[in-house]
């Protein structure tokens, strides 16, 4: 009966650690070419979740290849992926990104 009763804390314990984790797929681009943030200077990584745009930490706007290529760039085209991470003052705390397209 032990063994159940923890099994049963550590198990609700475990799940409510990531309450505040998101995982979904959303727009990937740049924050001031595509997405109007104008809160950092110069081309820097952002997603749009749920219609709202925050820019990343954790990955660097040229980690999937040059920004400015003219049918892949985040500052040309509006890509999809997956993103895993935490909003934080208000910015999305990236642990991965994966391009779906």
């Amino acid at each position: 009966m032990k063994k159940i009763f923890f099994l049963s804390i550590l198990f609700v314990a475990v799940s409510c650690g990531n309450k505040n984790e998101i995982k979904q797929v959303a727009e990937i681009s740049c924050g001031q070419c595509k997405f109007e943030l104008d809160s950092e200077n110069g081309c820097s990584l952002a997603v749009r979740l749920d219609g709202k745009a925050y820019f990343v930490e954790g990955f660097k706007i040229d980690d999937f290849g040059d920004a400015h290529d003219e049918h892949t760039g985040f500052c040309e085209v509006i890509r999809k992926g997956e993103v895993v991470g935490k909003i934080e003052n208000n910015k999305f705390v990236a642990s991965s990104i994966n391009l779906v397209d």
